[in-house]
């Protein structure tokens, strides 16, 4: 991805404030999810096809990531070790997400097709994210 597209998308040409924009989205999206598993695991559970306990589980678990990314978007600088720990753990939990629908879960259509989006835009999370890392570590700051 281009330096001007990182920057479109971020709406900065600033390297650290494009990162920790970056940061900040995939902590308000996985927040939003971890939200929605924990409050309506059952009725979600129907739809995707997936039992309400393991929604629940997964909502708390996204709870506590998108805190943690949250608060890593927070800091004026954010260390580079970690930023990639996130990006790590983004293209981790895509390819979980891609085994776990051929291997594990058995969802409905509209659980299949969930589990695929999610794995999509985590990963491009992870791309933007590390990036925008890159950028970073080639400027001269």
């Amino acid at each position: 991805m281009s330096t001007h597209q990182l920057a479109a998308l971020a709406r900065t040409a600033e390297p650290r404030l494009m990162l920790r924009r970056f940061l900040a989205l995939d902590a308000a999206v996985t927040g939003a999810n971890a939200l929605a598993y924990l409050a309506l695991s059952g009725p979600l559970g129907r739809w995707f096809g997936a039992g309400s306990g393991l929604l629940l589980a997964l909502g708390a678990f996204l709870a506590v990531y998108a805190g943690c990314v949250g608060l890593l978007a927070a800091r004026p600088r954010p260390p580079a070790l970690a930023v990639r720990a996130v990006v790590e753990a983004n293209l981790a939990w895509a390819a979980v997400s891609f085994v776990a629908l051929l291997l594990w879960l058995t969802p409905t259509a509209a659980g299949a097709v969930w589990t695929v989006l999610q794995a999509v835009v985590v990963t491009g999370f992870a791309l933007l994210q590390y990036a925008a890392l890159r950028r970073g570590q080639g400027s001269s700051e």
